[in-house]
């Protein structure tokens, strides 16, 4: 969705400062507001922004970098060694990405963000990508979204239909 001047504003003001090379609303939370702003492969200046989906509500960035501090991220880096089946799906997460923007405009690298797909860097990008795609895209994404919906945000930052967390690659046999 083209965002209006109104949406803008609130993205500014979630921001601290003017958004730049906005596509799209990519995601509104269940109460409205902007949450994920889609963005130009290059911005208004030519910059490249290889970051197609940027987090902006103030309540999940908080959470993103709670995470982030809380090891989430090595965790999860550290099942991609161990899980080939994770690992792939989090290499088609990144070729998904990858293809989105490229159909914008092409910056010839294969650089996405949130570390796609040999780490995991950035849980601000990848919870950006699972609320803009829906869950089922990119899985650290969607446990990252869980997880914050675990940790209050269900219903208001997050759909409240969003799935509850599991670890992706848990089979429940304890293995």
């Amino acid at each position: 969705m083209t965002p209006n001047d109104q949406d803008l504003a609130i993205i500014a003001k979630q921001l601290g400062r003017e958004p730049r090379g906005v596509l799209a609303v990519a995601y509104r939370s269940p109460d409205g507001i902007p949450a994920v702003v889609k963005t130009a492969p290059r911005l208004p200046d030519g910059t490249p922004f290889p970051t197609l989906y940027y987090l902006t509500d103030p309540r999940l960035t908080a959470e993103a970098s709670r995470q982030e501090s809380a090891g989430v991220m090595r965790e999860m880096t550290e099942r991609l060694g161990s899980d080939p089946e994770l690992a792939a799906a989090y290499r088609a997460a990144h070729e998904s990405y990858l293809a989105e923007r490229n159909e914008i405009e092409s910056l010839g690298t294969d650089f996405t963000g949130g570390g796609m797909p040999e780490r995991v860097k950035c849980l601000h990008v990848l919870i950006a990508h699972a609320l803009a795609k829906g869950p089922g895209v990119n899985p650290f994404g969607d446990e990252a979204v869980a997880l914050a919906a675990d940790n209050g945000l269900r219903g208001t930052a997050i759909p409240a239909d969003w799935p509850k967390y599991e670890r992706t690659g848990d089979r429940g046999d304890g293995a």
